[in-house]
């Protein structure tokens, strides 16, 4: 079985620098809790189904032979009022360029949500979350005889 990593590093107030594969990007929380320097955590989750299903679409797409001169995905997520405020709906809609065959397109996006993008099968079945907690020092408080 394959295993993927995140780390997520605590920077200052709602910063923190996300590593994965090398490769960095900073998470933040929009104002007035955050500064804004980055995408939030839901921000990322759905530029990551965009960005799952694209990939997919455009390589059944050039397998297929297809002239496609411009491609672009675009989710758009709807939230619960309450928390933890999960998605409950999203919407991907996806722009194409070129004379692609509408039949191919529309069977490599079917390709996509049925067989292929990990990240919208990790969204439509329940995933098993773990928790483990690593104390690296920990500080005692005084007391004060409370």
């Amino acid at each position: 079985m394959a295993t993927k990593s995140a780390t997520v590093t605590h920077l200052a107030g709602f910063t923190f620098d996300a590593e994965m594969g090398g490769q960095h990007i900073m998470i933040d929380n929009t104002p007035p809790g955050g500064n804004g320097r980055g995408p939030t955590p839901t921000d990322l989750l759905l530029a990551s189904l965009a960005g799952c299903t694209a990939f997919d679409v455009v390589s059944i797409l050039r397998k297929a032979r297809q002239p496609l001169t411009g491609f672009s995905v675009r989710a758009e997520g709807e939230r619960a009022e309450d928390h933890p405020r999960r998605f409950t709906r999203i919407t991907l809609t996806y722009t194409v360029d070129g004379g692609v065959d509408e039949k191919v397109l529309n069977r490599a996006i079917e390709l996509s949500e049925e067989k292929y993008c990990s990240v919208s099968a990790s969204l439509k079945q329940p995933v098993e979350i773990t928790t483990q907690v690593e104390r690296v020092a920990v500080v005692e408080a005084e007391h004060d005889g409370v």
